[in-house]
C-alpha cells in the first residue's frame, strides 16, 4: 500500500477543518470515490479536482503516490 495525499482549499478546507491529509490506496481509485471516503459524502457538483497539480474529472484515476486536491471554483468580482 502507498499514501496519497489530499489536499483541501479555501471554503472546503474551512468546511472540513482541515487542510490536508493522506489516506493508504492500494489500488487505483476515482477521485470522487477518495472524496466520499475522506469527506463522507459526495463530491458538491461545482468542486474542482486536481491530481499532481493537473485538472482532471472526479472519475479520474488516483494512483498511490499521486497529490490530490479539491477547491471550489473561482470567482471573480
Amino acid at each position: 500500500m502507498s499514501t496519497v495525499t489530499i489536499r483541501y482549499f479555501a471554503s472546503i478546507r474551512e468546511q472540513l477543518g482541515r487542510a490536508n491529509e493522506r489516506i493508504e490506496l492500494s489500488s487505483p481509485t476515482s477521485a470522487g470515490d477518495i472524496w466520499q471516503q475522506a469527506a463522507g459524502g459526495l463530491l458538491p457538483s461545482n468542486t474542482l479536482v486536481a491530481i499532481n497539480q493537473i485538472y482532471a474529472s472526479p472519475q479520474t484515476l488516483v494512483h498511490p503516490g499521486d497529490e490530490l486536491a479539491f477547491f471550489p471554483p473561482v470567482t471573480g468580482g
